[in-house]
């Protein structure tokens, strides 16, 4: 199983969108069982605190439950457990660093990396723009499930076959 953890600094608006819509791709695509998500933040300011309101709502908007998720930080452990670690702008990156795990090649990316535009992901508990920010994240989602189908012939071929959960 691949797994994927999405990183902001929270972990109550940008990284659960991204793990939510991604899980929702991975079913669509019926790679539900070949990959999994999870989503953390590198502050513990929001432990255990739900979705964001307004992240909450966008999600629900698209059909999506984010209901139960809590607000969890990442740690060193992590980069044991995660194949990909995701994160949703250059700061994350900075302080993923700061948690001692050890880095693979290849661990760490951008959720931007996957899309067309590239850059960092906007914070939108600052600045509210949940729509722009819920757009760029579908964006990068989309692009990281096609960059797994083709680095991982394996997913490219159960998503042709559409045999595992996913509503295909």
């Amino acid at each position: 199983m691949i797994k994927v953890l999405f990183v902001c600094h929270g972990n109550i608006c940008r990284s659960p969108m991204a793990e939510y819509i991604f899980r929702e791709m991975i079913d669509r695509e019926g790679l539900t069982g070949l990959v999994a998500a999870e989503s953390a933040g590198t502050s513990a300011e929001e432990l255990g605190r739900p979705v964001y309101p307004e992240a909450r709502a966008y999600l629900r908007g698209m059909g999506i439950d984010p209901d139960g998720k809590r607000a969890k930080q990442v740690c060193a452990s992590d980069f044991d457990d995660f194949d990909f670690i995701v994160a949703m702008e250059r700061y994350n990156l900075t302080n993923l660093r700061r948690f001692g795990g050890r880095v693979r090649d290849g661990q760490l990316w951008l959720l931007r990396d996957f899309s067309d535009e590239g850059g960092d992901i906007e914070d939108p508990w600052y600045s509210g723009n949940f729509d722009v920010v819920g757009r760029q994240i579908r964006e990068g989602c989309e692009g990281l499930v096609e960059w797994l189908k083709r680095e991982y012939p394996e997913l490219k071929a159960a998503a042709l076959r559409g045999n595992h959960t996913g509503r295909r």
